[in-house]
């Protein structure tokens, strides 16, 4: 009797552990979904920090009177070749990210995808490093433009331009939140594949 008993236990202690695979393996694949959902929509959120900012800093201008109606300053973000690289740069990472989009969701669908995964990771930090060059370059000319620089006689213009550096302060707001997006999507991109 007792040598009857013996390959019943076995066999229930390896159904256990059949059915705790399977639930493992599927609260894997949860998670799995549950990052790559979170990829989705960090991704759209810099997209729209991303294309706010250029949209920002490549609408803004302002022109003011001198003496008369007939003679006027005007400041536009592309007098400064700073802005301009901002604009672009912007631009470019909100397209690469809106082109990203379809991969973000196969990882939704199919989440043992790994090979793109390394592919996202490689191109959204080379979009960090392109935001975070723009970003710190416009924050450089925008500090110049509030404070100036007295040894350098460059005079502080957003005490006449108050409208125009408004506006170009606010699109850095797009820029630095995308950049933390950014982080947030490569750190995620790890774990996912760590994971595996």
């Amino acid at each position: 009797m007792d040598g009857s008993k013996a390959p019943v236990s076995e066999h229930v202690e390896t159904s256990k552990a059949a059915v705790l695979e399977v639930v493992g393996s599927r609260g894997s694949r949860a998670a799995g979904r549950g990052l790559a959902v979170v990829d989705l929509i960090l991704r759209f959120l810099a997209v729209i920090a991303t294309a706010g900012s250029a949209i920002a800093m490549g609408t803004t201008n302002q022109t003011l009177p001198f003496f008369t109606q007939f003679l006027r300053f005007k400041a536009q973000y592309s007098d400064l070749p700073t802005l301009t690289f901002f604009v672009v740069v912007n631009s470019i990472v909100a397209a690469y990210l809106v082109l990203s989009i379809p991969l973000s969701i196969v990882h939704i669908i199919r989440s043992r995808a790994k090979s793109s995964r390394l592919v996202l990771v490689f191109f959204d930090a080379a979009m960090l490093a392109l935001v975070t060059s723009a970003a710190s370059a416009a924050t450089a000319i925008v500090y110049l433009a509030h404070k100036g620089n007295a040894r350098a006689n460059w005079f502080a213009i957003c005490q006449q331009f108050d409208s125009f550096c408004e506006r170009i302060s606010g699109s850095l707001i797009g820029s630095f939140a995308a950049m933390a997006l950014l982080v947030m999507l490569i750190v995620l991109s790890a774990v996912a594949l760590a994971r595996r």
